[in-house]
């Protein structure tokens, strides 16, 4: 009987030096599969972090045209708050009686066009007198017994307030009716 060589020939059993060189093989694929793993995590990291200083910035930028827009429309708020003691004492002029009529007539036409020009800027008197009292826009420092009036009705006006561009710039100080 004579063995067959040809199928042991076909398959070679394999060296220590192949083993290890396989074992060593499959070591460096799982290291690079490792790596490529926890690159793809920094990445991942990497482009979170990106979008959210993209979307801050998106917000600062959004920030700041806003604010800006506003500093520009509001921008003569604290100058009409200054004014507004200037044009009460006009009012109050205009109240007094004045023997010289050309001395109160210009008391008047000042009074008049220093009106109109902070009207044009966007200033706006809250009418107050006979109106139901609302304190987001009234200041009641004085209250009184009236039977001919509905109660919380403004019966008179010490100071007018004023409205800057549908914000408060100063609230009418009033007289209120109460229940008597």
């Amino acid at each position: 009987m004579e063995k067959d060589t040809t199928n042991a020939e076909a398959v070679p059993m394999p060296e220590s030096e192949d083993v290890a060189a396989i074992s060593d093989a499959s070591a460096q694929l799982e290291a690079l599969a490792a790596q490529r793993d926890q690159l793809e995590k920094e990445k991942a990291e990497l482009n979170a972090r990106m979008l959210r200083l993209a979307a801050e910035f998106d917000n600062f930028r959004k920030r700041t045209e806003r604010e800006k827009a506003e500093a520009i429309e509001y921008g003569s708020y604290d100058a009409l708050k200054a004014l507004l003691p200037i044009l009460d004492d006009f009012e109050r002029a205009q109240k007094m009686d004045v023997a010289d009529s050309e001395y109160a007539r210009g008391m008047a036409l000042i009074y008049q066009r220093m009106s109109d020009a902070m009207r044009k800027l966007g200033l706006e008197p809250i009418e107050a007198e006979g109106k139901p009292f609302d304190p987001n826009i009234h200041f009641a420092i004085d209250r009184c017994e009236s039977p001919d009036v509905d109660v919380d009705t403004i019966v008179a006006e010490y100071q007018r307030g004023y409205i800057f561009k549908g914000r408060l710039l100063r609230a009418a100080m009033v007289k209120v009716a109460v229940k008597g």
